[in-house]
């Protein structure tokens, strides 16, 4: 019978087995925070680059090949890289290609390829089709692998006329030229040509057959004729099968699983876990049979339903976790893979199968693009647009370069060589669509409005906009100083802003018209009768000159600053006129105003595309009535530089026009003699000096005219400061309370003013500028109105272009 006693060599067996899986399970644990922490580290490279590039409006994909090939060159790196983390890399990078192959499955139309062509699967087709010729004609004589093999002729051919649609859609989207008609048109030609191309692989792969072996050499399906034959109808038939049952099944059970879960509801978990399994399940059929997984998922995903809930569900998961996991993972395999020493670099033969890969898809592509833009009838700088942009490459691409490798079809040279010209397939796609925007503005300018814009010999269109009877006589004091001669004139179209609150709402009568609608609520009657009366009688008195319209803006708050901003446009005015949200008090000071105006004058500010002007008044509306045979009326103007103050020296010009107006312009210069100013214009601007001298040439010339025009004739008075900082432009704002009834300033948009610097930083409504907040703060006369403009703002996101504009 055994002993129950334990042994001292029993004790050390136990503790030498403990000590040893401490061991492992210790280096088990290093090796994976080791992973974590390189994982981090490239993450956090290719996000630092990509800032550094994005003045530049370069992809992400720039700035993740370039970090992949650096890093995953380095020497400690392949040294700690063994044989078999690099196969469970390879196993990631795998799986992640079959996740993105699957999703732009599922963002794909493949019944598009039966209907007649519409004009961008033409474009798409052309430009295919011409760089397919030349890459089979070219790519045999400069020897890319050892010998002339066709299946690697066929699919570098392939390759080099296909198009990253993900890539390009995101480069289009973010340079803002998605909603254009060429962005349209190459976004979908791109989509078409990735649909067809890597169609193109799917079906050839059955035909050329190809795995990776554990060693990385080729394994073919069989020496034997019979065999291989026997294989290829097997994967054919499979293929086949997996494609009938996704495009038959899938409906079915995805719009189930649509019908069940509805929107606005959490989707139950195990439909999800039933969907998951389903789709995994429709990759998985034709992979038995030595089909590419990767190529499956891409045919399983063109069957599956595009709309629907769960769609949309699995292409933002797999989208989220192939751009926060996968793509650092991939671009270090691919620097990995890539050994930068295995490069022949002193090879004459390398350049040449680089500018030659390079040359076939740039050529190839813009010729086809060229030919079919001459029989589309688009321009030819347009057609060479399209085919520059359609030669981008991307993550599939580079995995087919590295894969090429890794079957034998080629070197690691000639597989390094395929990747950089992948990279120079993207670069160059901001400076095409920069072109794109330059021809665009020239061919298609925008509808701009702005008093410097504006003809003398043209009547000058103004949107007066008020809150109420308050603002009444403001309105026609304005409306008075603003007249100018009485030929050309101006058209003041007087609008009320009234919030829509429920009780107005339920008062809405709907008129004849689709978008007509009467207000009956008797406050709302009331207050616009009373205005209307106050301006028509002011009319019927002196209305020589003058156009009076009355308009009305009726929203929230939300949407009033649209209606605003859609009906000037629509009236075409050059200047909008908004009040101050704060109201002036029987003391003489101003309220605590309203949010709700304010936020109205802020959004109005960034959207108008006309120049906008808020009055803050002061006693500006218990004036008496301006005289047209004596002076009545101190305006000032002050002028430091910038487009906003120049487009207020062209309001205050019409001003001085007026008999009864006693204008002095002032401007405020830099001293350059002082010490003080040279040291802060140094050390707090990094403007270019091309742009300070443009902005200054222009603000000369601006005030030169307006000197010849106005002060030279003796009819405005002229004052000039010379200010060495801020802290003396604000002494100098102070001395002149109490000598204007108006002042009139440019909101902002200086070029390294010195003497604003730091004024904003204690401002207490930014959207009045630094001196326009100096003037109306309460601790400023309280009998001085101030009026600050600011230049039309350029329209929609491309400085000056709407982003749906139209240059095919």
């Amino acid at each position: 019978m055994a002993s129950g006693n334990i042994s001292v060599n029993d004790f050390e067996s136990l503790s030498f087995g403990d000590s040893q899986c401490r061991g492992r399970l210790t280096e088990l644990f290093t090796k994976v925070a080791i992973d974590v922490l390189g994982f981090f580290l490239i993450a956090g490279f290719c996000n630092a680059l990509h800032y550094i590039l994005r003045p530049f409006s370069q992809p992400r994909i720039t700035s993740d090949i370039f970090v992949g090939l650096v890093i995953g060159n380095l020497g400690f790196i392949h040294r700690a890289v063994n044989k078999s983390s690099a196969k469970t890399l390879r196993f990631i990078v795998d799986f992640g290609m079959i996740c993105y192959m699957f999703v732009l499955g599922i963002e794909m139309e493949p019944y598009t390829i039966f209907k007649v062509p519409s004009k961008d699967a033409k474009v798409a087709y052309a430009g295919m089709v011409s760089t397919f010729i030349l890459a089979c004609t070219v790519t045999p004589f400069l020897h890319y692998t050892g010998q002339f093999e066709m299946d690697f002729i066929l699919s570098l051919a392939t390759m080099l006329s296909s198009t990253a649609s993900p890539v390009l859609t995101r480069l289009i989207t973010s340079l803002k030229i998605g909603k254009s008609d060429i962005g349209r048109l190459v976004i979908a030609a791109g989509m078409h040509s990735d649909f067809v191309t890597t169609l193109v692989f799917s079906l050839g792969f059955i035909i050329y057959p190809a795995a990776i072996k554990d060693d990385d050499e080729v394994k073919q399906a069989s020496s034997d004729a019979f065999l291989r034959i026997r294989a290829t109808i097997l994967m054919g038939c499979a293929l086949l099968f997996q494609a009938v049952v996704a495009a038959t099944l899938s409906p079915i059970f995805m719009n189930w699983v649509n019908n069940e879960n509805p929107e606005g509801k959490p989707m139950k978990g195990s439909h999800l876990v039933l969907s998951v399994a389903f789709m995994i399940l429709i990759c998985c059929c034709s992979p038995v049979y030595g089909y590419s997984p990767i190529l499956s998922a891409f045919m399983a995903g063109i069957f599956l339903p595009r709309e629907g809930r769960l769609s949309r569900w699995v292409v933002s998961k797999i989208n989220y976790l192939l751009s926060t996991i996968f793509n650092p993972i991939f671009f270090f395999w691919m620097g990995f893979e890539s050994n930068l020493g295995e490069f022949q670099a002193g090879s004459f033969m390398t350049w040449v199968r680089l500018l030659a890969l390079f040359g076939i898809a740039t050529f190839g592509k813009v010729s086809g693009t060229v030919i079919s833009g001459a029989m589309l009838g688009f321009n030819w700088p347009e057609s060479v647009a399209l085919g520059l942009l359609l030669t981008t490459k991307g993550h599939f691409h580079i995995y087919l370069a590295i894969a090429a490798r890794a079957v034998g079809k080629t070197s690691t040279s000639t597989s390094i060589v395929m990747i950089i010209a992948i990279f120079f397939t993207v670069v160059h796609a901001p400076s095409v669509v920069a072109q794109i925007i330059k021809r665009a503005r020239k061919r298609a300018p925008t509808h701009r409005m702005g008093l410097q814009l504006l003809d003398p010999s043209n009547e000058l269109r103004i949107l007066l906009c008020l809150h109420g009877p308050q603002n009444v006589r403001t309105t026609i004091n304005f409306m008075e100083i603003s007249r100018g001669t009485a030929d050309p004139g101006i058209v003041v179209y007087i609008t009320d802003m009234i919030e829509l609150t429920n009780e107005i709402a339920a008062t809405l009568v709907k008129g004849d018209g689709p978008d007509t609608v009467t207000v009956t609520d008797k406050a709302v009657v009331e207050m616009r009768n009373q205005v209307t009366a106050a301006v028509e009688a002011y009319m019927e008195e002196d209305g020589d000159g003058i156009t009076l319209r009355r308009m009305l803006a009726l929203s929230t708050f939300s949407g009033l600053p649209q209606d605003v901003c859609i009906l000037a446009e629509d009236l075409m005015v050059a200047l909008i006129i908004l009040p101050f949200h704060k109201t002036l008090l029987s003391d003489g000071t101003l309220d605590q105003g309203h949010s709700g105006f304010r936020y109205v004058n802020r959004k109005v500010l960034r959207n108008a595309t006309c120049s906008v002007g808020i009055l803050v008044d002061r006693g500006f509306g218990l004036l008496g009535k301006t005289s047209t045979s004596y002076v009545s009326l101190n305006v000032a103007v002050i002028f430091i530089g910038g487009k906003d103050d120049r487009e207020g020296l062209a309001y205050a010009g019409r001003v001085a026009r007026h008999p009864g107006v006693k204008l002095t312009v002032i401007r405020f210069l830099v001293d350059t003699n002082s010490d003080n100013a040279s040291r802060r214009a140094a050390g707090n601007y990094r403007i270019s000096i091309s742009e300070q001298e443009e902005e200054t040439n222009l603000d000369n010339e601006c005030f030169a005219d307006f000197y010849e025009r106005h002060v030279g004739g003796g009819r405005v008075s002229y004052l000039e400061k010379h200010l060495a900082n801020s802290a003396e432009t604000y002494s100098t704002l102070r001395s002149l309370e109490g000598q204007y009834s108006l002042v009139i300033v440019g909101r902002g948009g200086r070029v390294n003013s010195v003497l604003t610097f730091g004024m904003s930083d204690w401002q207490q409504c930014p959207e009045l500028g630094p001196v326009g907040d100096v003037l109306s703060g309460s601790d400023f006369s309280a009998t001085t109105s101030v009026l600050i403009i600011q230049q039309h703002n350029l329209k929609g996101e491309l400085d000056g272009l709407d982003d749906d504009f139209s240059i095919m």
